[in-house]
């Protein structure tokens, strides 16, 4: 089926977008393994995960829409020197993530292009689920100090 060229664009945008977003998640994930903070590393790695499933998704949509998928293309990852930069990179871009998807969602109904609307709506709900779950992250850092959030961090997550 013909897509809107303007929205396959956007639509490549935002997979850009989650590709980069993976392997940053990936990283941060991993570098928290390294530290010794397994909580954290299952969080990010599921986020990671999460991250994988949009750009599976948005890759199905292009494809519809009879658009080429860009997967060569990744920004600038921001990976973070320690836990607090890592949570207020991820933050940040997951910032910019929400923005970018209100964008695409107003796009997609100007072009009036419901099936994309829909996909792009779902996955704005899960990218400002990653916000709120940073910011709760900030929140605690806040209130009960670095030492005692990577304290408890450093728990083996519950099975």
């Amino acid at each position: 089926m013909q897509g809107n060229k303007k929205l396959i664009v956007t639509l490549n945008t935002l997979l850009a977008d989650e590709l980069s977003a993976i392997n940053q998640y990936v990283v941060h994930a991993e570098m928290c393994e390294n530290w010794g903070y397994p909580q954290l590393h299952k969080h990010l790695s599921h986020v990671a995960h999460e991250e994988m499933h949009h750009a599976h998704w948005l890759i199905q949509r292009i494809i519809f829409l009879d658009g080429v998928p860009i997967v060569s293309k990744l920004n600038p990852l921001q990976i973070g020197k320690n836990v607090t930069e890592i949570i207020h990179n991820d933050q940040s871009d997951e910032m910019e993530a929400v923005h970018a998807y209100n964008a695409a969602i107003r796009l997609a109904r100007e072009v009036g292009d419901e099936a994309t609307l829909a996909l792009l709506t779902k996955i704005l709900k899960m990218e400002e689920g990653h916000v709120d779950w940073e910011e709760q992250q900030r929140d605690q850092i806040q209130q009960m100090g670095l030492a005692n959030y990577l304290a408890n961090q450093a728990q083996a997550p519950a099975v």
